[in-house]
């Protein structure tokens, strides 16, 4: 049975600096992202068990768990890859992301209405979240969506496209309880030729939703 793995960093762990700190980069990926991806295989495990036995009454309790770290382990092969230290500013045409530009525009009716939603959005997320561009197949537009903890509030099918951390463990040894001044400071590290791959693949899926 395939297993999940903790993929590397695509920089080292200075790269994003002054934004996030070096300290914050290496915990955050070897020690949080890391108890993701092995609480998905350890719960991948347990419900293998809980089959073979057919011990049902911990699947309710088990699926939430999966839940939780898998989707834990997907925002954050997504948010390592969102950053680059050569990032920021808004995605244009002349750096061969007017596709996405456009997709922006259209959906938020401004890049300005979008960066303004996405940051309230990633700011007031109850508690532990994610503020997430995502693309949503019926209708093809882009939304931004509040992800409590890391899988509630979604729309179904929608695939993520930029995501900002808002759990403290991804900003507070630095920013403290500045959640706020953090989401602000990301925009200067997003790296645009990512999402905009993103997107790419992700228009591009033909969808089996009813229409």
């Amino acid at each position: 049975m395939p297993v999940y793995t903790l993929p590397d960093l695509p920089y080292d762990y200075s790269a994003l600096a002054p934004v996030i700190s070096p300290e914050i980069i290496e915990l955050h990926h070897d020690k949080h992202h890391a108890a993701y991806v092995k609480g998905a295989n350890d719960t991948l495990e347990q419900l293998a068990e809980a089959r073979d036995k057919e011990q049902w009454a911990s699947v309710n309790g088990l699926e939430k768990s999966l839940a939780f770290h898998l989707s834990g382990h997907i925002l954050h092969s997504v948010y390592w890859r969102n950053m680059t230290g050569e990032g920021g500013g808004e995605p244009l045409r002349a750096d061969g992301v007017g596709e996405l530009a456009d997709a922006i525009t259209e959906s938020f009716g401004s890049f300005a209405g979008f960066k303004a939603q996405l940051t309230k959005a990633a700011a007031t997320t109850q508690g532990s979240g994610w503020g997430v561009l995502a693309h949503e197949p019926l209708s093809g537009r882009l939304i931004v969506e509040q992800v409590y903890d890391h899988q509630g509030n979604v729309g179904q099918g929608s695939t993520p496209l930029l995501v900002f951390d808002a759990w403290e463990h991804a900003f507070y040894l630095q920013y403290k309880n500045q959640k706020v001044d953090f989401i602000d400071a990301m925009w200067a590290v997003v790296n645009w030729q990512d999402v905009a791959a993103r997107y790419e693949a992700a228009r591009s899926r033909r969808t089996i939703l009813p229409v």
